[in-house]
């Protein structure tokens, strides 16, 4: 079967954004389909000022609303980064495959940094080097294909960019992977700012639908909506990319074209209600099954250990194969010598 990975970031509490972008079809058709893998990948949680507490909440958090949102261990393995050694085991591999201006080009990097040297803070190695890290969270797995929203699609590039070189250096060892991105709400964008990406590190802010929101809550806020000049109802994401947005993600929740369902409208205000009361009944079974997974911790803390024990024991081969290929001595060798008095 062909193999799936994808990583969420606990950074934040996860948006409409997540779901419509990702979740969604994790569950809907990547863990029917592939054998997939699906990660909370608090490790890049690390690399800005953050609170250890508030990391460990949010983890477990997007690990209960992955499975709410229906993952099933019985078709998908479902783990905490750090809970699987082989990524930063790889990370550093790589690390040494990859170059300075590589890292210094990736888009995000320039974004981030940007605001942290804003606010007066310094900027942490970790960020710099992250890309290198998903790369090895994908390339341990010998991942097929990575679903991503189109803001990752560099990072994937990179990877693939990295494997094919580790591989031409040192013979065989990586699967080369690729993008897949789904066709609609690939990148949902804020309800205030809709040429911005609705980002769950944003943490508040009127513009950011989160999956636990209480229905009252998303009308009001899709309702506050902004849109554009203009009264005409109609798609275009250039021009309108207010409306386009509301359309593109009621075409997600509610089924449709983007560009057809404009024509289906008189005035904004329709617009945002329908487009309220389908994101409503979206996350509606989203929140019921996370409201069950909450009251049962240990099925979840369960779920958790068996994934990563079952990652484990599938990202090992590759990433000692890996090891082996740069010139590291097998750690069997270690222990013969020392077992031998040497």
């Amino acid at each position: 079967m062909t193999r799936v990975f994808s990583g969420i970031k606990p950074t934040g509490h996860l948006t409409l954004g997540n779901y419509l972008g990702a979740m969604r079809r994790w569950a809907a058709v990547d863990q029917h389909e592939a054998d997939s893998l699906f990660c909370v990948v608090d490790l890049h949680a690390l690399t800005v000022d953050h609170d250890p507490g508030r990391v460990r909440r949010l983890s477990r958090q997007a690990a209960t609303l992955l499975l709410a949102s229906g993952l099933d261990p019985e078709l998908c393995t479902l783990f905490l980064q750090s809970h699987v050694d082989e990524h930063t085991r790889l990370s550093y591999v790589l690390e040494c495959v990859a170059t300075d201006g590589e890292m210094r080009r990736m888009i995000q990097y320039k974004e981030k940094a940007a605001r942290e040297r804003a606010r007066g803070g310094s900027v942490r190695l970790s960020l710099l080097t992250y890309p290198v890290l998903m790369a090895a969270d994908i390339l341990a797995y010998g991942t097929d294909e990575v679903p991503v929203g189109d803001d990752q699609a560099q990072h994937v590039e990179l990877t693939r960019d990295l494997a094919v070189r580790f591989n031409q250096r040192y013979g065989h060892t990586f699967v080369v992977p690729r993008a897949t991105l789904p066709k609609v709400g690939a990148r949902v964008m804020n309800l205030q700012e809709p040429t911005s990406k609705m980002g769950k590190s944003d943490d508040v802010g009127p513009g950011i639908v989160y999956l636990l929101d209480e229905p009252d809550v998303v009308r009001k806020k899709v309702m506050r909506a902004v849109t554009d000049s203009g009264r005409d109802v109609v798609y275009d994401p250039e021009g309108r990319p207010g409306v386009a947005n509301l359309l593109e993600i009621l075409a997600a929740c509610a089924g449709g074209d983007p560009s057809e369902l404009g024509g289906a409208y008189a005035s904004y205000g329709d617009l945002k209600r329908d487009t309220a009361e389908a994101v409503v009944e979206a996350l509606r079974p989203v929140q019921a099954r996370h409201k069950e997974l909450c009251a049962d911790p240990a099925y979840v803390e369960g779920v958790l250990r068996d994934g990563a024990e079952k990652a484990r024991a599938m990202a090992r081969p590759t990433v000692d194969a890996a090891y082996r290929a740069v010139g590291l001595l097998p750690a069997t060798y270690a222990e013969a010598v020392v077992n031998a008095g040497g």
